[in-house]
């Protein structure tokens, strides 16, 4: 019999990140959750899990906020704590630079805000990186100005290099053709070409400039943590991405994961979460740099990820963290779970359907591992879940999978080949 839930979660987004936490409270607690965006995204339709509301600009200041407002006030007498959790970048910016005036009613799990907009604006990241001995790529900063200024941009590194927009936020609202999540550039001719694209397109913010580490997709790693009220780290789980998205809009987005257990990045992880009082969701990319034998960050987000359902596959439920920590109050005296250390109960994580996987992720050990995990039935995906399956919901996971299938088609040989 499933336990009764003594708090009511309240997710901000409509997107796979959504699907996932709602899924993982689902499993826990076998009752829908809420949640309140400004559009309807298909993981979110056609589904029981999810009782999803809709606001017209709810994503950005100031309808967010005079929303959450009139939400407030609903909440404002339930006898349950409610949790508020947003699942994107921009909604966990938003509720941190909120937090003061959202925390009489709600559990807000999140940094303060002068610590956010530090950690999530790339290039402020990698000078806390300096200042705690965190290896990242060798990196150079592209401002506005600069590019306006000069004719001729400087570049100290070798083609291919990586471009990034260090505003991830901001960039989400930039739009031209050929726009990407992320670059691999080839040539100076790219490279120019893109700045003045994003700059003619009302991109304001910096660029990082990046050496390129060599290898393909399978070189990456990926850390989700939960990090407990009182800043102590409860739980690490580390993520072999065999596989990534190569459509523009999508590059970087993880679609197979192998779990994989590292004590070395548990506690350089731990150690760094730990010094800067951190709290809530944490969620680290990286690559590993056969150069010199090291794994570089490139970036923390500040919430779980879109493939950070993994997580509660491998059996680290990623909605129960937050619950025993403001709910149940239990978390404090619990040693770090460090995920995935009993092979035996491994499971793949899959983003696209499995043939999709089999056909273009990168002959090695580690594919053969994921093939027999796939072979054993020990795999799964995010949204298509036998609980929450209706004939709308099969139809409108079979287009998504034929979506992924043609993209990869299209995409892989010029953006992952």
């Amino acid at each position: 019999m499933q336990e009764t839930p003594e708090f009511t979660p309240v997710l901000l987004g409509s997107d796979f990140n959504v699907y996932g936490m709602a899924r993982s409270f689902y499993e826990l607690y076998h009752q829908p959750v809420k949640a309140i965006a400004s559009i309807q995204l298909a993981p979110t339709r056609f589904t029981k899990i999810v009782d999803l509301e809709l606001i017209p600009g709810f994503s950005e200041d100031p309808v967010w906020i005079d929303s959450m407002r009139k939400i407030k006030e609903r909440y404002r007498d339930h006898k349950e704590p409610v949790i508020l959790i947003g699942c994107g970048d921009g909604y966990a910016e938003l509720i941190a630079k909120h937090k003061d005036e959202l925390s009489d009613v709600f559990i807000c799990p999140y940094i303060d805000y002068d610590m956010l907009t530090q950690l999530n604006n790339k290039e402020r990241f990698y000078k806390i990186c300096d200042k705690y001995n965190l290896p990242y790529p060798k990196t150079r900063t592209i401002s506005k100005a600069e590019h306006d200024s000069q004719t001729v941009v400087e570049q100290p590194f070798d083609y291919p290099v990586a471009l990034k927009p260090t505003n991830s936020v901001e960039w989400l609202d930039v739009h031209f053709e050929g726009r990407k999540k992320a670059f691999r550039i080839q040539s100076r001719e790219e490279f120019d070409q893109v700045l003045d694209a994003a700059y003619s397109n009302g991109y304001k913010s910096d660029f990082i400039l990046q050496d390129f580490i060599p290898g393909d997709d399978s070189n990456m790693r990926v850390l989700n943590a939960y990090v407990d009220q009182h800043h102590h780290v409860k739980m690490m789980c580390l993520g072999h991405p065999l596989l990534e998205d190569p459509a523009p809009s999508a590059i970087g987005n993880y679609v197979a994961i192998l779990p994989e257990y590292n004590e070395a990045i548990y506690k350089q992880i731990k150690d760094f979460l730990e010094k800067i009082e951190f709290t809530g969701y944490a969620n680290f990319d990286m690559k590993y740099d056969v150069r010199d034998d090291t794994f570089k960050l490139f970036e923390i987000n500040l919430r779980q990820g879109r493939s950070s359902f993994f997580v509660t596959l491998n059996g680290y439920n990623l909605a129960d963290w937050v619950v025993k920590d403001y709910v149940k109050q239990d978390l404090v005296d619990q040693p770090t779970v460090y995920g995935n250390q009993d092979e035996s109960k491994h499971a793949l994580w899959l983003g696209v359907p499995a043939r999709v996987f089999k056909k273009y992720a990168r002959e090695n050990a580690d594919k053969d591992r994921a093939l027999d995990l796939i072979n054993a039935g020990r795999y799964g995906t995010t949204y298509q879940y036998s609980h929450d399956m209706n004939v709308k919901r099969w139809a409108l996971i079979k287009w998504m999978n034929h979506n992924y299938t043609k993209n990869f088609d299209r995409y892989f040989a010029e953006n992952k080949g």
